[in-house]
């Protein structure tokens, strides 16, 4: 604009010259107008400052200009030379869902924690046969049982510190209301499962090492140390669940060690009781007891192993080194009873009752299992020794000790190809993972294995003598169908069917025996 208006006055100017220099020649051709003159003299000295002001402001312009360009100019180097402030690198959790346990974990690994879950709904009935009217109990009923539903959290924290606190609400038909201890009212036996920590930032001799204590499950028995959720059939047969009862299993306070290669196993454990027991010294209803202290130890590893084959042998013992004393009645007593392999009803047809003066209670164990391809067996027989020279003052006094024993023997196939693989680290075989999960869209059918077992356990010593035991010999055959529907959920379907030998008592031989048959169906879920 500037420019313009610049323009025009050049052309003002030289129009006012060319005025100035014709007006002259007219004034001497007019006789010389001095008026005219003057009056053009004064044009042209206004013409004059208004074109000083234009050139004023067009330097003003121009200057403005350059100072807005060198600003532009600085501001540019400023922000090549002065880089923007990078973003803080995220330094936090990483989300994870092995198995499909949502699980969070530092970003080097060292600390993680998981949410883990498992529910084992079970449906089924008996068909259950008194031998005679003496025979107790006279029926089982027929239903379903929430036989675990555990929820908890499990991890590790600065890499060598694992630990689990896990609570289960199952157990819906596994006691009666207000009578076992732990019970819940409406007959459940729930209680905290796992609570332990374990520290394994030992390796000696070449191998693992763990030392933990806590509430936990303990690995003693190769059928223990599998998981529940891995286990060929419903229940663990019934000699090893009186096993195990004694001074091991589940919910049990323990602290111990265990260490492990690629093919041993070797630990050993110091138990109390479980969770739940009575712990109340002055408590009369229920009556307060002393709590029970034992010990486990097992040894295991794997004889030959190849690419599609294993064999694996162990030994266990377990001591009940002092068994609970009741505190009101001083009654020092121990019992071995079971259910019939199956949880629908929680009868035992099987139970010594109260064995009277226990001092201390040995159970000796030896194990074998193998796999060749899809095929895998296990086997364990268990004997049981109970002594009973406490210092009671009750009846009776000097009883000799007692002996009773049993064992399971099972096989399974896996029709669909799959195998069992080893856990070194409890010496024992995982479960069967789907290679083609089922999907409908995908086609494929999961994992399908057939089962079968017998099982026998006697609880009867010194029979026609006044200080014998009369708990009966039961014998069940298991069949079993599992579908692996994919890594967390399978459904399986058990038939059993059963004999108990049973006398009325150690001196009387009237039959109180029973058969049964029944069929049971789990629905799995776990993570």
């Amino acid at each position: 604009m500037h420019i313009n208006r610049f323009a025009s006055t050049m052309m003002l100017t030289a129009t006012a010259l060319t005025s100035v220099s014709i007006q002259p020649a007219r004034a001497s051709n007019a006789g010389g107008n001095d008026a005219e003159i003057s009056s053009l003299k004064q044009q042209l000295l206004l013409l004059e400052h208004r074109l000083d002001i234009l050139q004023k402001e067009t330097a003003a312009s121009a200057a403005a200009a350059a100072n807005a360009k060198a600003e532009a100019k600085a501001a540019a180097r400023t922000a090549v030379t002065i880089p923007a402030k990078a973003p803080v690198p995220y330094s936090g959790a990483l989300v994870s869902m092995p198995n499909n346990r949502p699980t969070i974990c530092s970003a080097d690994g060292e600390n993680c924690i998981g949410i883990t879950g498992r529910l084992h709904w079970d449906v089924g009935g008996y068909d259950y046969g008194p031998n005679t009217a003496a025979t107790s109990p006279q029926r089982l009923n027929s239903g379903e049982n929430v036989r675990r539903a555990r929820i908890g959290i499990a991890g590790k924290f600065l890499g060598d510190w694992n630990f689990a606190l896990v609570y289960d609400f199952g157990g819906s038909s596994d006691g009666f209301g207000g009578a076992a201890p732990g019970s819940l009212p409406g007959g459940g036996v729930s209680g905290l499962e796992n609570a332990y920590l374990s520290y394994t930032g030992l390796k000696p001799f070449g191998g693992k090492m763990a030392i933990e204590g806590g509430i936990m499950d303990i690995p003693w028995t190769i059928d223990e140390a599998t998981s529940s959720n891995e286990t060929t059939f419903l229940e663990r047969s019934s000699a090893q669940v009186i096993a195990v009862n004694v001074a091991a299993g589940d919910f049990r306070s323990t602290f111990g060690t265990r260490w492990w290669n690629d093919s041993f196993w070797v630990g050993g454990y110091v138990t109390g009781p479980t969770t739940g027991s009575i712990h109340s010294a002055s408590s009369v209803t229920p009556a307060g007891s002393t709590e029970q202290y034992g010990a486990v130890a097992r040894a295991a590893g794997q004889l030959a192993s190849g690419n599609n084959y294993s064999l694996h042998l162990g030994a266990n013992a377990e001591w009940l080194i002092q068994p609970p004393r009741n505190l009101v009645t001083n009654a020092q007593t121990v019992s071995f009873s079971d259910r019939p392999e199956l949880r629908i009803d929680p009868t035992a047809l099987i139970s010594t009752s109260a064995i009277a003066n226990a001092s201390g209670v040995q159970v000796y164990g030896a194990e074998a299992a193998a796999s060749y391809g899809s095929l895998y067996v296990q086997g364990e027989y268990y004997w049981y020794n109970v002594d009973r020279d406490a210092s009671t003052g009750l009846a009776p006094i000097g009883a000799p000790s007692l002996h009773f024993q049993g064992g399971y023997a099972q096989a399974s196939y896996v029709l669909t190809g799959e195998t069992r693989t080893y856990n070194a680290s409890t010496a024992s075989y995982s479960g069967v993972k789907p290679a083609d999960p089922f999907s409908l869209r995908g086609g494929g059918w999961g994992a399908w294995e057939v089962a079968g077992r017998v099982s026998t356990i006697n609880l009867n010593d010194r029979l026609a003598t006044a200080t014998g035991v009369a708990g009966g010999r039961q014998t069940v055959y298991t069949a079993g169908l599992n579908w692996y529907v994919n890594g967390n959920l399978r459904f399986m379907l058990d038939y059993l069917h059963g004999d108990v030998a049973k006398q009325q008592s150690p001196t009387s031989t009237a039959d109180t025996g029973a058969t049964f048959d029944a069929v049971a169906m789990r629905t799995q879920f776990a993570f």
